[in-house]
């Protein structure tokens, strides 16, 4: 109930959003005919396909992003229409013979003088509105999202997407009731009705060119980020207290983070509470659920929960490019080293987040440089993540020797408090447990600690899906090569890119010789996942920061010059700076075609 709540009053808040602009003539349109026969109809379409298309779009994967562009253009068109009617009485009649012989009533959006409105024109422009919506989401439709991606489909995550259209029709009922009244007024003390019944019309043809040149979904979506997304959540942790999850975690904390136009989820799990103190005794949270589902085990024979019985284990959630994933393993790999013979027992759950780590080769490769020998899970299908009410990278599970799930913790951090937790469970099991704690691991590169006290610059994706912050010229064009020119000045965390690049939902693929991305960040480390080619040939690289040579703020994978080589799908460390950390300008050139960039992270 909750995250209806959550859900309802976020919809609300996108009538604040600048990026629901170009929708609003079109709501607008209706605001002198009668509320029932119009204005309802209109703003139940624009909810049901909004919820509908959003749903498919969650579980159903890219074909249904790929279906929903033409709908948006199906929609440009239809409203384009729609507003030259609105626009030139003259063009409606003329319009009018064609379509009423083809049972097509278009005409009716004319709304000529005399003529009734119908319900199923309003309910016809309402479809076509909500194919249009989908920019103004914010950070509690980013939770609903992903959640149901990761989740799967659930009549739960129905209800929140229904929820979230109901919330904004409301709103945009309010303002429709009002803009009746007040253009009502306007009639009759000016006589003003067909004059206003045109500026409609090319406040439409406004809307349809914005759309068309990809302004809703990129300067108006950053900038309704700006205005919307920190009141929703704001709203997100005073409701919640916290507790509602999300795909990912910030450095040493278990706080969600929004990642994602992304984004995520349908609902928080009955484990999520506040943590114990390990003195006192650590509460009972489940029953380990049944470790099926995964399509391989790495480095043992599949286990189930019976087989665990008698053993204190550690089940740790995580997938090979997150970093903040990576920055807590060398302490997991220190305790199933430490405490192996004592009882323990890591298992390592491997679910994906990009479509590369679905590959089993790359995960056998991933598993065996970083090192990791205890069980892994590869968990493609989510079968063992949605079995805890998982919703988090990373996410360690502590479960005693009776199967029952005593402690959790989210994100990267409070490794001592993790390790009390291993040695008192261990302690009532009877095994006895070494007094004495794993200390600061001796971790390099990726793995070494984010210097959260001077990191200013958050997780980016470059996949339209989650895109934030880009600062191209009439944002990224979804799906089709396009040809890029990089910002000449760049905000803190702003990017762009350079040349023709065909940008995806999840990543962006370079379709020319050359090409580059740029970013303006503030941290110490600046890492970016990257990955070859279809053809898997190596892509070389250079990096510059601030227009010249990295020297020694180079990553691990860059040498001094700045030169280095894309040679598999993984997490790259390209910047760690030694000095003073302040803005700096990035800037990665590729110098051969087809590599992949999905996402930056910082530390």
């Amino acid at each position: 109930m909750l995250l209806i709540v959550l859900a309802y009053l976020g919809g609300a808040l996108t009538i604040l959003s600048p990026c629901i602009l170009p929708v609003l003539p079109f709501v607008f349109s209706r605001a002198d005919q009668p509320f029932v026969r119009s204005g309802l109809p209109l703003l139940a379409g624009m909810a049901i396909t909004f919820a509908v298309v959003a749903t498919l779009a969650a579980v159903g994967g890219g074909w249904v992003t790929q279906a929903n562009q033409y709908g948006r253009w199906l929609a440009v068109a239809l409203l384009g229409i729609f507003g030259l009617t609105l626009l030139l009485p003259s063009f409606a009649e003329r319009l009018m013979r064609p379509l009423v012989s083809a049972g097509n009533r278009l005409s009716e959006f004319a709304q000529a003088d005399g003529q009734q409105v119908r319900a199923s024109s309003s309910f016809l422009l309402g479809i076509a509105t909500g194919l249009l919506w989908a920019p103004c989401a914010g950070p509690i439709l980013g939770l609903v999202l992903t959640g149901a991606a990761l989740r799967g489909a659930s009549v739960g995550t129905t209800l929140l997407l229904v929820a979230y259209a109901g919330g904004a029709a409301t709103s945009l009922a309010v303002a429709l009731l009002i803009g009746g009244r007040v253009f009502a007024a306007m009639k009759r003390s000016l006589g003003a009705g067909e004059w206003i019944r045109r500026g409609i019309g090319a406040a439409m043809l406004l809307g349809v060119v914005a759309i068309s040149l990809g302004l809703d979904t990129g300067v108006l979506a950053r900038v309704s980020t700006l205005a919307t997304g920190g009141i929703e959540q704001k709203l997100v942790d005073r409701l919640s207290g916290g507790s509602v999850p999300a795909r990912a975690v910030n450095n040493d904390t278990s706080t969600p983070a929004q990642t994602a136009t992304a984004t995520d989820v349908a609902a928080a799990p009955a484990m999520m509470r506040a943590a114990a103190s390990v003195e006192a005794p650590l509460p009972v949270e489940g029953e380990l659920p049944p470790l099926s589902g995964a399509i391989q085990w790495l480095n043992s024979s599949p286990l189930t929960a019976q087989d665990l019985r008698g053993k204190v284990v550690l089940v740790d959630f995580w997938t090979y490019s997150c970093i903040n994933c990576l920055r807590s393993l060398p302490y997991v790999k220190a305790w199933a080293q430490k405490y192996r013979d004592q009882g323990l027992v890591v298992i390592g759950v491997h679910a994906p987040e990009f479509a590369f780590e679905r590959n089993v080769d790359n995960v056998k490769r991933a598993t065996h440089d970083l090192g990791i020998d205890y069980p892994v899970a590869i968990d493609n299908n989510y079968a063992i993540w949605r079995a805890f009410g998982n919703q988090y990278w990373p996410a360690h599970y502590f479960v005693d020797a009776k199967g029952q799930i005593r402690f959790h913790h989210f994100g990267e951090g409070d490794y001592a408090h993790s390790e009390q937790v291993i040695q008192q469970l261990l302690a009532e099991a009877g095994h006895a447990s070494a007094a004495a704690m794993v200390s600061d691991t001796a971790a390099k590169g990726v793995q070494m600690a984010a210097d959260n006290t001077d990191m200013l610059s958050p997780e980016t994706y470059v996949g339209y899906e989650r895109a934030e912050n880009f600062a191209g010229r009439g944002g990224e064009s979804h799906d089709r090569v396009h040809a890029y020119a990089a910002p000449a000045q760049l905000e803190l965390n702003n990017w762009g890119l350079a040349g023709a690049w065909k940008v995806g939902a999840e990543q962006a693929t370079l379709a020319a010789s050359t090409g580059a991305i740029v970013y303006r960040f503030h941290a110490r480390d600046l890492h970016l996942v990257l990955g070859p080619g279809m053809d898997n040939k190596p892509v070389r690289f250079r990096v510059s920061i601030d227009g010249a040579a990295p020297g020694d703020a180079h990553g691990t994978d860059v040498k001094a010059d700045g030169t280095g080589t894309v040679t598999e799908q993984r997490l790259y460390q390209l910047v760690r700076q030694t000095g003073d950390v302040k803005d700096r300008t990035f800037t990665i050139e590729f110098l051969d075609p087809g590599v992949k960039a999905y996402a930056f992270t910082f530390g």
